[in-house]
């Protein structure tokens, strides 16, 4: 079990931390880009970690396969890559993701002491301009989480390398986090890679004129070594990769530490089910445990308010 002397930041780590100016951002924008949070040499040590798995190399397997686990092999071709829970079956690459910094990062922007590791999913995106999967279509993330009671939930997205719209780089819309959902609640993005772009187009447009808002895209241009964070209800997706290089990343998903399970009814009644409520451990009262330290273990944990604007 991880002890709260474990979670240290350094007084170069407090110089990357978003100020309170930047913070108010985010809560107004839904999206945020940080300073360089990884060193060349740890996120040289990540690539290399992803390609032994990409190989076949797993410390560990999951006991089970949840139903919609994303889980690229080579057998599939030269689609974009997305493969689940790489922080659980690779140790190396998990011990990068758990990096003390970029979970006291999050715990600002969430105004929260605790956070975890929700979910990891390892992305390439190869440099085929036609490739239809290349194409992320606008969903946001909470619609995947139904079943987590946070509003605080939010993702880091994590590049290999410069990530720029040249090779597809993630985009968000502006602000999207505050818009109330259409009343029909036929705007679920849920499972949007099994759908036409075009109806996800349509569905942005749809809570956008449902809220009096205008649609406005902005590409995050990433430097190596830097991510950007997004909230969960942020509407997002990417565009081709027109590069000459794989677009690689990590797509993290956080979770504030008041996080837990919430049944959450689908239209016909049925429950909605995360792939984590097959893998892990149960609480007392016999729900999935979103804070099982097997899958979600523990990236930052303290009181932060003692850095804030100290530069």
């Amino acid at each position: 079990m991880t002890t709260t002397a474990e979670f240290h930041l350094t007084d170069a780590d407090r110089a990357s931390l978003p100020t309170p100016e930047e913070v108010a951002h985010y809560r107004e924008h839904g999206w945020y880009l940080s300073r360089k949070l990884f060193t060349d040499e740890e996120l040289d040590t990540l690539q290399a970690a992803t390609e032994r798995y990409y190989a076949g190399e797993r410390d560990r397997e999951l006991p089970v396969r949840p139903p919609r686990l994303a889980a690229w092999e080579p057998s599939h071709g030269p689609v974009q890559r997305h493969n689940d829970y790489v922080h659980y079956e690779s140790d190396a690459i998990g011990a990068i993701l758990r990096k003390p910094l970029v979970g006291a990062v999050a715990a600002l922007l969430a105004g929260a002491e605790e956070i975890r590791i929700f979910q990891s999913t390892l992305i390439l995106k190869p440099p085929v301009p036609g490739e239809p999967s290349n194409r992320v279509p606008w969903h946001f993330d909470k619609h995947y989480w139904q079943t987590s009671a946070s509003e605080n939930m939010l993702t880091a997205f994590i590049p290999f390398h410069d990530c720029r719209e040249e090779n597809g780089t993630i985009t968000m819309v502006d602000g999207s986090h505050l818009w109330k959902e259409l009343p029909s609640g036929e705007d679920s993005t849920r499972h949007f890679a099994d759908r036409d772009n075009g109806e996800l187009d349509a569905i942005l447009d749809a809570n956008a004129a449902h809220n009096g808002a205008e649609v406005v895209k902005i590409p995050m241009l990433i430097p190596r070594g830097h991510m950007s964070f997004h909230h969960c209800r942020t509407y997002h997706g990417s565009g081709p990769n027109l590069a000459g290089f794989p677009r690689r990343a990590v797509s993290l998903h956080l979770q504030d530490g008041a996080n837990e399970y919430r049944r959450h009814e689908k239209a016909d009644g049925g429950p909605v089910v995360y792939n984590h409520d097959v893998l892990v451990r149960r609480t007392a009262d016999d729900r999935p445990d979103y804070a099982d330290p097997a899958y979600c273990p523990t990236t930052w944990r303290g009181d932060l308010t003692t850095w804030r604007g100290a530069r």
